[in-house]
């Protein structure tokens, strides 16, 4: 500690690099790493545990670090790991780790904007958005780039697949497998999530070839076993087929259906994977 911040608690076991500007009532407890370009706001909570990275914002109100909300828990040391560039917006509340994983990650770039809910042991990708008032159980995986809509509310151990997007006010119980589009009640495949991926430099080639395998695995009228075994036969290799067929194949909570299987209506449309009325 070489620096004083009127009016804010900084705890001598905190190590906070030169240039890090800490708002008034600010509390930062021991056992935290602050890196350089940081800006705390006014009344945010910092607690022991929590490692920022480098040119971090954390508004108004917010506690990160908090010992998680769950009664196995027995005091262990964990940690709360924060990547560089990560917005925190207002009250959010973000736990730190379990034995269970031993810290809860949130990536590089990644925006989770106001009450932002994050339990303990989740991992959070880079680049990834989660919209207001988002809650996350504990143990849940969210891919890079992935956009959670707002007051989407996530069943523990879920994991969400990368460049994916969830529609706002979903509950998801399910896994959600990459490069889709998640939405309705109950939560169903919504299709690619092309718009997304053109944002992020996919070309034309690699966007028709995913929704050829989405369209095999959700529109063709196989079960899951039947579309892996046709996609892996018939769809030529690349990383993203690789991508879509690991992710299904480790999912423990099962992946989410089709608007068919859900009570939608749909068509199959030229230009068009998925359509539904």
């Amino acid at each position: 500690m070489n620096k004083n911040y009127p009016l804010s608690f900084i705890h001598e076991g905190a190590t906070i690099a030169d240039n890090v500007e800490i708002q008034p009532f600010v509390s930062i407890e021991k056992d935290v790493v602050i890196g350089e370009g940081c800006w705390i706001g006014s009344h945010a909570t910092i607690m022991s545990g929590t490692r920022i990275g480098k040119n971090c914002r954390i508004f108004p109100g917010a506690i990160v670090g908090s010992i998680p909300q769950d009664l196995k828990f027995e005091g262990e040391h964990s940690l709360l790991e924060i990547g560089d560039n990560v917005t925190i917006r207002e009250y959010c509340t973000i736990n730190r780790g379990t034995r269970a994983n031993f810290k809860t990650v949130i990536g590089n770039n990644s925006l989770l904007m106001a009450y932002v809910h994050v339990a303990h042991d989740c991992v959070i990708g880079q680049n990834c958005v989660l919209a207001n008032n988002v809650n996350l159980a504990g143990h849940i995986h969210i891919g890079d780039h992935s956009i959670l809509g707002g007051m989407v509310a996530i069943h523990q151990f879920v994991k969400i697949g990368p460049h994916s997007m969830i529609g706002g006010g979903s509950l998801v119980g399910k896994d959600v497998p990459p490069f889709v589009k998640a939405a309705r009640y109950p939560l169903s495949y919504a299709g690619v999530n092309s718009i997304g991926l053109r944002r992020r430099g996919y070309d034309n080639e690699t966007i028709n070839h995913i929704q050829e395998i989405y369209r095999i695995l959700y529109v063709r009228g196989h079960n899951t076993s039947q579309a892996l075994q046709f996609i892996e036969a018939e769809i030529s290799a690349t990383e993203e087929r690789d991508l879509v067929l690991q992710f299904i194949r480790e999912s423990t909570r099962g992946i989410i259906k089709s608007p068919r299987l859900n009570g939608s209506k749909f068509k199959d449309l030229p230009g068009k994977i998925l359509e539904v009325e």
